[in-house]
């Protein structure tokens, strides 16, 4: 009876209550208008007419609704409307849960056009380690003099200028050596350039040895390793607490990221960045061992990070003026840095006394002074600071001091071509990006920072998080069972189009031994502060435009509706997007596509002219679902 009583409480009943009632009251109508003898007994929904020759009243004939069907629910949101992690997945579920952060804006409807690609030509083997956004050579040329570091920003080719062809890999290349013992050594064919051992063999960073490159653990400033540096800064600051308090760290100038790599085994996950200069392949070294890395300066423009993204910043030695242009770039820093947190700084200006370089370590103090950081320590070669908790040291400051705050107005999270600022950025009163829970349970757990970023909120936030979260949890179980996805070996991962960072989630829960760069695509909403607030990493990116990256960097490549809504976009063709992902995509590497049947029958055809082989899957609800996977593999 109850079970009989909900039925009728869900909206496909009210719905045909409804219309059996329309129709009732219209045949009442229409009755009653045109019969005089009609009589309608509304208790019994029946009516009655009189018989033509004996004007008897005709026994009553109910009018019975016919059952509705039971349903099973399936989906996000219950027979309330209300939205449930406790739902099984349908055929609905890849629409929603995929297009939850589309951005509608100037979006056009797809025509399908059934196209025949041609098979790409192998580029000149002068494009070997070509990046397309940081080689542009046209552009380049036009920064000779470059003050503060132009021309190691992004000068992406105009549009029609683009690659246009597959990037080849150097001669001798091997499949690369697994994690964790590329950690140490990596193949000396895959990488061949010899400019750092020659400049910095002397520091511990590199060596050769036969046909490999390895890795002592040392840096320009810790040349006695990686762990025992490590070692320092945690017994110089407690607070710190590597893999705990600390989970997400940025080595800005990192060299070949040993830093990072050592780390690790800390539980932290340390982004590695530095530019493509006269040291020009340290970021590829860094990826060619399976360390997160990003090729990126500090210059003009924000770095593709939000506001309150790193617990911990670290500079050994990265040639970096800080205090130049009123601050600009230690601001900049503070903006990343998460409140509460720490900046590392291990620097000839910090010990050494040198008239000169006492002048900096002044200048250094006194901007960090009027920055409010606190100085924690300065011990040996180390200096140590921690960003503030709140605005009350900020708003204590007398107004004439320098630098001020950043307008009201001023979106810290707002990154993408947007110039660096001179400015402090504000800490939200309510304490959002401060007060995230120690790892590895902040994976888990919806973040404060939920609630702040825009976006639509017509479905619950923190319940669309929870089931994302699900979701991908049993997507990935089924393709780690299905496709044997351990036999892989994947170490460096991207997931294409992240959204609130699922798919990563579910590859650290299934103890997939990888890292991932989570992408936010420009054309939606920015979700970077949760990701990070999660413990994760990522950065915001036009598809459009070439990733900072080297070649052959990434064994999987993960899309997820990404190509419906760049099709829809029409910013570029698509296909430059797929010869950008064969760019990255080291040989022996996989490409994981889920998108609507519409779009993969054509994604399929470049993916061959690309060169890669290729399978199409249903999804868990059928053949009949109008979503598919599109799996490809770039043969060895």
């Amino acid at each position: 009876m109850m079970k009989s009583l909900d039925i009728l409480k869900t909206p496909s009943s009210v719905k045909i209550t409804a219309l059996t009632l329309f129709s009732l009251t219209l045949l009442i109508f229409i009755f009653t208008r045109y019969s005089s003898t009609t009589t309608l007994t509304i208790s019994h929904l029946t009516f009655f007419s009189p018989s033509p020759s004996h004007h008897q009243q005709q026994q009553p004939k109910p009018l019975r609704v016919p059952p509705l069907p039971s349903l099973d629910r399936i989906g996000l949101l219950d027979q309330n409307g209300v939205m449930t992690d406790n739902f099984t997945l349908g055929s609905n579920d890849d629409s929603l849960l995929l297009n939850w952060n589309m951005n509608n804006d100037d979006l056009v409807p797809v025509v399908m056009e059934k196209k025949v690609v041609e098979k790409y030509k192998i580029c000149d083997m002068s494009m070997v380690d070509y990046i397309p956004c940081l080689d542009n050579v046209e552009e380049i040329v036009k920064f000779n003099v470059s003050l503060r570091g132009e021309k190691y920003e992004r000068h992406c080719p105009q549009q029609g200028k683009g690659l246009n062809c597959i990037v080849p890999r150097p001669n001798g290349y091997k499949r690369p050596i697994l994690w964790p013992k590329s950690r140490d050594e990596i193949w000396f064919s895959n990488v061949p350039h010899t400019r750092l051992v020659e400049d910095k063999g002397g520091q511990n960073w590199i060596s050769i040895k036969k046909d490999r490159f390895v890795f002592p653990g040392g840096g320009t400033q810790f040349i006695h390793g990686a762990d025992k540096y490590l070692d320092q800064i945690s017994e110089m600051v407690p607070d710190i607490a590597f893999g705990h308090n600390s989970s997400v760290a940025l080595d800005i100038g990192c060299g070949v990221a040993s830093f990072g790599a050592f780390l690790m085994q800390r539980n932290v996950t340390t982004l590695s960045i530095a530019p493509k200069d006269v040291h020009e392949n340290q970021i590829q070294f860094a990826l060619e061992r399976g360390v997160p890395a990003l090729v990126a300066v500090l210059a003009t423009h924000r770095l593709p990070f939000p506001s309150q993204a790193f617990d911990l910043i670290h500079c050994s030695r990265c040639r970096i003026n800080w205090t130049r242009d009123d601050g600009i770039l230690l601001l900049e820093a503070n903006r990343l840095l998460r409140a509460g947190r720490y900046f590392v700084w291990a620097a000839q200006p910090v010990y050494k006394h040198e008239v000169s370089l006492q002048e900096q370590w002044k200048e250094m103090e006194n901007l960090t002074a009027r920055m409010c950081w606190e100085l924690v320590l300065k011990e040996g070669y180390i200096a140590i600071w921690r960003k503030p908790m709140t605005n009350s040291c900020y708003l204590s400051r007398d107004m004439a001091v320098h630098p001020p705050l950043c307008d009201s107005n001023d979106d810290p999270d707002d990154v993408w071509y947007v110039g660096l600022k001179a400015c402090i950025t504000q800490l939200p009163n309510n304490g959002y990006g401060s007060n995230v829970t120690n790892w590895p349970s902040r994976l888990r757990q919806p973040p404060d920072r939920l609630q702040s970023i825009q976006m639509d909120a017509v479905i619950s936030r923190q319940e669309l998080f929870n089931a994302e979260l699900k979701y991908w949890n049993e997507i990935i179980d089924s393709y780690v069972r299905a496709y044997r996805w351990k036999e892989y070996n994947l170490r460096n991962v991207m997931d294409m189009r992240a959204g609130f960072g699922g798919f990563a989630a579910a590859l650290h829960d299934l103890q997939i031994d990888c890292w991932v760069m989570n992408v936010v695509p420009v054309s939606e909403f920015n979700t970077l502060p949760v990701l990070y607030d999660r413990g994760l990493i990522g950065v915001m990116h036009d598809w459009c435009e070439p990733f900072d990256t080297y070649p052959r960097t990434y064994d999987l490549l993960h899309a997820a509706g990404l190509f419906s809504v760049e099709k829809k976009r029409q910013k570029c063709n698509i296909s430059t997007i797929m010869l950008e992902m064969d760019r990255m995509l080291r040989p022996g590497g996989y490409v994981y596509i889920r998108d609507s049947v519409r779009i993969i029958n054509e994604l399929e055809e470049i993916a061959k002219a690309v060169g890669w082989i290729t399978a199409q899957n249903d999804i868990g609800e059928g053949p009949y679902a109008s979503w598919k996977i599109l799996r490809c593999e770039k043969r060895f």
